[in-house]
């Protein structure tokens, strides 16, 4: 339990983070990033997948590039579907998916140790 909420609020604050540094990816409080990323495991669970298979020719096509554009139409979604969340242009969703996991995968690469410590 304890490690699914530290990956939630890992999330939250990495949301939090990239709309700062995003011009254009915006959150009007912290709760809106928390109820964010709990849209995000929802689309990224049930939508994501399906736009996944569906653009898979044109993926593969690209060499795995295209999945960037399925991330940009993901947090798209998120923030069509949060309110308080708003994403002004493609291009900012796009720079937004890239820069959310970078932040997510650093914050989860420091503290991951010390999650592994206390399970």
């Amino acid at each position: 339990m304890l490690n699914f909420f530290l990956t939630w609020l890992i999330s939250a604050i990495s949301l939090g983070i990239t709309a700062y540094i995003v011009p254009g990816f915006t959150i009007n409080s912290w709760q809106a990033a928390a109820v964010g990323v709990v849209v995000m495991a929802l689309v990224n669970a049930i939508i994501k997948p399906i736009i996944t298979i569906f653009t898979l020719p044109l993926t593969i096509l690209t060499l795995g590039l295209f999945l960037f554009v399925v991330n940009a139409i993901s947090i798209s979604l998120v923030a069509y579907f949060t309110p308080g969340f708003s994403i002004s242009s493609f291009w900012a969703a796009l720079l937004g998916s890239i820069v959310l996991s970078l932040v997510s995968s650093l914050f989860n690469q420091i503290l991951g140790k010390s999650t592994n410590q206390l399970d």
